[in-house]
């Protein structure tokens, strides 16, 4: 596998996907690329597939630095940018996917895709991490990318677009006294929701089991389970960053993206720059 986190794309390859979906994928070496052979198929014709197209087509441009997210929409855009640039349709792209470090990160990022596991209305602000993280996922390095984007674009289904927001914010803890870090979140949304550190393997818990997850960086992972609703994402966002031992968490908020929204009914597309900008007068 490249130790660069920056892919070259070329019309060679027949399609491309990143680290992150190793599972789905069999590599193969070539000079100084990686083939990559894919066992799916754009054959679905759901209505996340044509918000996957749409945004390739939109949003990403030859010659451009791409940013790759984690997830099925990431997935399929991927796949599908793979056959545009098989078809001579694009060229030239080159590829940074958010799971592989590398101090060699692509000092301009032109456009960026990814999943969220929800959307707030309006503002757009995200939850990621939500789902088990595999291999070199990294919430640190996805939002490192997502947020050097120029263009961010987060493709979700209607059901992820609410106004409603509850479950579960990952936060990543420092491991030394996670303990103390826990309690503090716990005091911090004491009543609205509850701190269990994530296990790597079997029961999961306030103290995650015997077999707690370790990120890549070294780094415990609480996911605060909201049970009552959350008002306004960006609040707790700024709560959490003011706690002595929080590293980083999953909520990504008050930078201009794009919501792609994929229904029965067609696609809807949201922009929150006027939002922002009627934030910051």
């Amino acid at each position: 596998m490249a130790s660069s986190s920056v892919l070259p794309f070329s019309s060679s390859f027949r399609s491309w996907f990143h680290p992150c979906l190793a599972s789905k994928i069999t590599f193969t070496r070539r000079t100084n690329s990686l083939s990559i052979v894919t066992r799916s198929s754009l054959s679905d014709n759901s209505a996340l597939l044509q918000a996957a197209k749409h945004t390739v087509d939109s949003y990403v441009k030859s010659g451009m630095v791409v940013g790759f997210g984690a997830g099925h929409a990431s997935d399929l855009a991927i796949h599908y940018l793979g056959q545009q640039l098989k078809a001579g349709a694009l060229k030239d792209i080159v590829g940074t996917p958010t799971c592989v470090g590398s101090a060699s990160v692509a000092a301009k990022i032109d456009v960026a895709f990814s999943d969220a596991d929800v959307i707030e209305e309006v503002t757009l602000s995200a939850i990621i991490g939500r789902r088990k993280m595999m291999g070199e996922e990294s919430i640190i390095q996805e939002k490192t990318i997502l947020g050097a984007a120029e263009k961010l674009v987060f493709i979700v289904t209607e059901k992820q677009y609410r106004s409603d927001l509850d479950g579960s914010i990952p936060v990543l803890i420092q491991s030394f006294n996670w303990m103390e870090t826990a309690e503090e979140i716990d005091d911090l949304f004491l009543g609205d929701a509850e701190v269990w550190r994530r296990p790597s393997v079997g029961y999961a818990g306030p103290l995650g089991g015997d077999f707690p997850m370790v990120t890549k960086e070294g780094h415990n992972v609480l996911d605060v389970i909201f049970t009552s609703p959350i008002i306004i994402l960006a609040d707790v966002a700024n709560c959490l960053e003011q706690v002595d031992g929080v590293v980083e968490h999953g909520i990504i908020c008050r930078i201009p993206c794009t919501a792609v929204i994929a229904s029965e009914n067609g696609l809807r597309i949201i922009d929150n720059n006027l939002i922002l900008e009627a934030g910051r007068a």
